[in-house]
């Protein structure tokens, strides 16, 4: 098989300084206000994402305690050198302590009974990033002076809306997803699996300088492509027949996320040779959705509106039983997060979010096919990030 070459210069070290850097302590005083609003005298922030989107640390073990006056990351010796600099880069004004575990724990002690200085004070805890037994351990450690109070979503809401330095980095993702399926599109001509399509889309992102893919790879042919979420397998993906390519990368920490369907083995530009019967009605329907879902996107719509919008037109084509999962979600240091674009969503769309729209449909033991972009919302519309070309059919 051919070697898989990039088509554009690798996003290295000069590109990531061109990158506007993120002030995050700005993130730390919309926090403080939100804790103000809840009566909260102490938030301890322990899912890795948001401890990343506050103070910019991105190790894999730590916690962010913030109270009115003070900010402290807690970790280990093994992130002594990486958090202050990471924390110093993101402009937050955060103590670090890197100690051991033991030293941890007495730290944490001494931050809940310094918040307590009038009485017993309130400590919020995230409630979806809290095992029981932390959380039982806490209370015993720490319920003499102190009320626990479960939080949701309170940094979650604050991450929807990406500031202009956020975006840049979300476009950089994009841009690598772009360049990467550009570079390995010709390789599916040479009946490669689907696990080295997988495998070629994720080790040229990280060369042209993504940190990671931003999930697992996805490559569906031929009757796979029926499976959502396939998982990539030793199948040999046949010249001609549909294949759907799921993929995103990571920059600094914030994702794209892109499908594209195509005919395996058609060159760049080339519309002639597609599929047949189902599978292309199904691709026509999908691409006519997709247009019509991003038709929709602006500021001041709810999230059921664009699905809806989406559907009806797979609905008129009488394939409404095979489009079985939602029109979009949010994307940031995430690839999966609010605002969800489905049905059932309660979320209103407003400028500076990053949604995916994503339409697809699901012939079982035929294949299938979804078309997705990630886009920005504005108060008119939305910007498309993820520009590579759609196949489409020959009318």
């Amino acid at each position: 098989m051919r070697g898989v070459a990039a088509s554009a210069p690798p996003f290295g070290a000069a590109n990531r300084a061109s990158l506007p850097p993120v002030d995050r302590q700005p993130f730390l005083d919309r926090l403080r206000e939100q804790m103000v609003r809840r009566r909260l005298d102490l938030l301890v922030v322990t899912s890795l994402v948001n401890v990343r989107y506050l103070c910019g640390f991105s190790g894999s073990a730590g916690l962010l305690v913030l109270s009115e006056s003070d900010a402290v990351l807690v970790t280990d010796g093994r992130y002594g050198l990486q958090a202050p600099a990471e924390v110093a880069m993101g402009g937050a004004r955060v103590r670090v302590e890197a100690l051991a575990a033991p030293d941890q724990v007495r730290l944490l002690g001494e931050l809940v009974g310094a918040a307590a200085t009038a009485g017993r004070s309130r400590v919020g805890l995230e409630a979806e990033h809290v095992s029981w037994a932390t959380q039982r351990s806490w209370a015993t450690a720490w319920g003499r002076y102190c009320t626990l109070v479960g939080t949701v979503g309170v940094v979650e809401a604050m991450r929807q809306h990406k500031g202009p330095a956020e975006l840049a980095r979300v476009r950089s993702a994009a841009s690598l997803a772009d360049q990467a399926l550009s570079a390995c599109l010709a390789m599916l001509a040479e009946r490669p699996s689907e696990a080295e399509v997988a495998l070629a889309l994720d080790s040229t992102m990280r060369s042209l300088g993504a940190e990671a893919p931003a999930f697992s790879t996805i490559v569906a042919s031929g009757p796979n492509a029926a499976e959502p979420h396939h998982q990539p397998t030793r199948r040999a993906v046949e010249r001609g027949e549909l294949v759907v390519l799921d993929f995103g990368a990571r920059v600094d920490g914030y994702c794209s996320d892109m499908t594209r369907t195509v005919v395996a083995g058609l060159e760049e530009g080339e519309r002639a040779g597609g599929p047949t019967g189902e599978l292309r009605r199904a691709l026509e329907v999908v691409l006519a959705s997709q247009d019509a879902g991003l038709a929709a996107v602006r500021g001041g719509v709810r999230g059921p509106e664009v699905d809806r919008a989406c559907r009806e037109v797979v609905g008129a084509a009488g394939l409404a039983e095979r489009f079985v999962h939602g029109t979009g979600h949010g994307v940031g240091l995430e690839v999966h997060e609010a605002p969800a674009l489905g049905a059932s969503s309660q979320d209103i769309l407003s400028p500076g979010q990053v949604v995916t729209v994503e339409p697809g449909v699901y012939l079982p033991g035929v294949g299938g096919a979804r078309t997705e972009d990630t886009v920005v919302v504005t108060e008119h519309g939305c910007e498309v990030l993820t520009l590579s070309p759609k196949y489409r059919p020959v009318p």
